[in-house]
């Protein structure tokens, strides 16, 4: 069976982790092999640590994509959570994959800057990371993704990944069930009647 490489772009903080786990906890539920390459994961990973000046950023998308068509010529879905700037990055990802989907998250800048939990937006505006896409560097959206999660966070997106990546046998096993970003919610215990013994 091919593999996929499904990678999730968008600007830094737009929520690409959590709508790539949300496809995976949905593909693993219907039994198809797949794993998440996050970025931010992969590069406290190598060793030397990369950098974030344009040609260490070059080498790290370079083997991102390298280890994700790998990974995908074994019959794995790949999901790829990494910004991956500009265009070209992800063109060049595109053609070391069996088979690949591009998913946009169509995030604004100033919607990405209000869910930033690590202060990435307040240190470029600070001068201390002239190099964050989107802030300091330019982020070019896809220009003609596969699929497109408005806001980030969107269910409909991920059902779409899904009827992509999903052989048929698969696919007929989606339907309405928790939705891909709710909390699991805890049972109240069982209510027993009182003993009459």
């Amino acid at each position: 069976m091919k593999g996929w490489v499904v990678w999730v772009t968008g600007r830094p903080s737009s929520g690409k982790s959590t709508f790539a786990g949300a496809v995976l906890r949905k593909l693993r539920q219907r039994g198809r092999a797949s794993v998440l390459l996050d970025g931010d994961e992969v590069r406290r990973s190598l060793v030397p640590s990369p950098g974030y000046s344009p040609e260490e950023r070059e080498r790290f998308y370079a083997t991102l994509a390298n280890l994700a068509g790998a990974l995908a010529r074994q019959g794995l879905v790949v999901l790829v959570a990494a910004t991956a700037h500009r265009r070209v990055i992800r063109a060049r990802a595109r053609k070391l994959a069996p088979r690949f989907l591009e998913v946009y998250l169509d995030v604004s800048a100033e919607e990405c800057a209000r869910r930033d939990t690590k202060g990435l937006y307040a240190r470029a505006r600070a001068g201390l990371a002239p190099t964050l896409p989107g802030a300091g560097v330019r982020y070019e959206p896809p220009s003609k993704p596969e699929v497109v999660a408005k806001g980030g966070r969107d269910a409909r997106a991920v059902e779409e990944v899904l009827e992509r990546t999903l052989p048929r046998q698969g696919r007929a096993m989606i339907g309405p069930g928790r939705q891909p970003f709710s909390r699991r919610r805890s049972r109240p215990p069982a209510r027993h009647a009182p003993s009459r013994s």
